[in-house]
């Protein structure tokens, strides 16, 4: 079997599910910009060819490289990259040459936030009430449903990138004067905490890992005030967002994909869909699926790839927690001191590519630890 991965080198520790893939059994051929030579050697290794282009938004050139993998190596079963930016290009490339999975007629329900709230209708799932909108007027007759603030933000946009809070008429205004050319739709504010339903679907729909993460602060607000993040996933998911969760699975038809749902714990406990993610959550959160269940999410991964049944046996054993801190902030603790004051929890860090910094931080650390409040601590020492 053929699996060709787009962008293989971004993130670093994709190149991992080029491996796990190559030991399922598959050829696998990639495209991306940089020199082959400038690949982690551990790619360069599991690659069964690598065409470079010059800029991987040049459809012709996709379909090129596409195109010649087709006549030397056979037919394309899988394409992917498991990267967020890239959904539409690869739903083009799959409806091009045949491939299973996400094609152009289907792509929207999962890029355009408007489409998702259809579907969380049809549903019965609660979801934050909002429409595309085009003139002040249209968000000024959400907000006399709502009541300020509302967000705006782009309807087929990725993480919190041109998302706004406005409040008043005023910012309204301000905010039409200098908006970006795209089409942008306007939420109802919700207050509340930022909670997940993650995990992988096998070729029949049917989940075969799953886990939730609640945030201390979503990813809009990070962005908007430049501050830090925090996030942990949980041991128990709670049964209503379970429930939600596999709802949702089922709606979206989420076939041989991990899926990325997000929602809003209400002041009331009452759960309010955010969106979905038909993809791994970004950062490093893959690599905390691992950490906090002893497991290796990305064989599993490449195992439902290929068509082979999967029945995992795990448990959550750890909460676990990525903690990330930005260069621009005074920050108490040195790393030498977090790594000798909280020893073995901590069992990664790194520093975060700048595309990934304004959310995720210059740098993270991931912890984990049985009980919850180790956890807590870990946030406070590393982020005071």
């Amino acid at each position: 079997m053929n699996f060709v991965f787009l962008s293989p080198h971004f993130p670093h520790n994709y190149y991992i599910f080029c491996r796990r893939l190559k030991e399922a059994g598959f050829t696998v051929l990639a495209i991306g910009e940089p020199e082959f030579g400038e690949l982690v050697p551990e790619l360069r290794e599991d690659l069964a060819w690598y065409y470079k282009v010059d800029d991987l938004h040049n459809y012709e050139e996709l379909k090129a490289a596409c195109s010649f993998f087709t006549e030397r190596f056979g037919k394309i079963d899988r394409l992917d990259s498991l990267n967020e930016y890239w959904l539409e290009t690869e739903a083009r490339l799959r409806t091009d040459f045949g491939v299973f999975g996400v094609q152009n007629d289907t792509i929207a329900d999962i890029r355009h936030k408007s489409r998702m709230k259809k579907i969380f209708a049809a549903a019965g799932i609660p979801h934050a009430r909002g429409r595309v909108v085009h003139t002040p007027a249209e968000v000024l007759a959400l907000a006399k449903e709502t009541r300020f603030p509302v967000i705006v933000k782009p309807d087929d946009g990725m993480g919190a990138a041109f998302t706004y809070k406005l409040k008043n008429a005023a910012e309204v205004d301000e905010f039409f004067a200098g908006k970006p050319d795209r089409e942008f739709i306007a939420e109802e504010f919700i207050s509340g905490d930022i909670v997940t339903f993650d995990g992988v679907a096998d070729g029949d729909g049917k989940i075969v890992f799953c886990t939730s993460h609640v945030y201390g602060e979503g990813v809009m607000e990070t962005v908007l005030a430049d501050s830090h993040i925090y996030y942990y996933s949980t041991r128990e998911i709670p049964a209503d967002l379970e429930k939600a969760g596999r709802k949702l699975v089922e709606a979206f038809k989420v076939r041989e994909r991990f899926f990325h749902f997000e929602f809003f714990r209400r002041k009331d406990g009452t759960l309010c869909a955010l969106e979905v993610n038909i993809r791994p959550p970004g950062g490093f959160t893959v690599d905390m699926f691992d950490y906090s269940c002893d497991l290796d999410i990305y064989a599993l991964w490449a195992r439902v790839m290929a068509g082979r049944s999967v029945s995992l046996d795990y448990s959550r054993k750890y909460f676990c927690c990525y903690i990330g801190r930005k260069h621009r902030l005074p920050y108490k603790h040195s790393e030498e001191e977090i790594l000798e004051k909280l020893g073995s929890i901590v069992v990664q860090h790194q520093e975060l590519p700048p595309v990934l910094a304004r959310a995720m931080g210059d740098c993270g650390y991931i912890v984990r630890a049985e009980k919850l409040p180790a956890i807590m601590e870990a946030v406070k020492f590393i982020q005071e």
